[in-house]
């Protein structure tokens, strides 16, 4: 099962506006991918969101490009900002990154992006979306999965257990 960021905001509308909101501040973000002996690579990268889907775009034949071809798992880090306030939060975002060779949908999205070209294009099949906040006294983390509500847990600044909400 393929799970889009348009079936995203179905199940969950609040959430990923708020994580969507956090991406689109900033252009460039951190991604994570798998080197061929496993090890992480860490890269910059620009994504966005078009026709229900978020899109990561690379130079052709880049090193996360060809680390995703390989192995299309990937982990998404929401640039922090300037000052590192983070005063809407962190967002994280996981999944696979499914290449798109679709002459039509490359056109369609050069079309509105006007890439570079040559490029990648992947299509992200999300597995995990992460939004982490500061609510009065406590961190609150909200982690969502396909097919399930959010997860909310809160940890105050005491040394008492987090407290959880939603499935484990």
């Amino acid at each position: 099962m393929t799970t889009s960021w348009a079936d995203f905001e179905k199940a969950e509308p609040r959430l990923a506006s708020t994580v969507r909101k956090r991406f689109e501040q900033y252009k460039h973000h951190v991604l994570a991918t798998l080197r061929a002996d496993g090890s992480p690579r860490l890269t910059g990268l620009e994504t966005t969101f078009r026709f229900g889907e978020l899109w990561l775009g690379m130079m052709p034949n880049s090193r996360k490009a060809l680390d995703l071809r390989r192995d299309p798992r990937f982990a998404l880090q929401a640039n922090p900002g300037p000052d590192d306030s983070l005063s809407d939060g962190d967002a994280r975002i996981t999944g696979r990154a499914v290449e798109t060779t679709d002459p039509a949908v490359i056109a369609r999205f050069a079309e509105e992006i006007e890439p570079p070209e040559p490029f990648h294009l992947f299509r992200v099949d999300l597995t995990e979306v992460v939004h982490v906040s500061v609510e009065g006294e406590d961190l609150v983390l909200r982690t969502w999965r396909p097919g399930g509500p959010p997860r909310v847990v809160r940890r105050g600044t005491g040394d008492e257990p987090p407290r959880v909400e939603g499935p484990a």
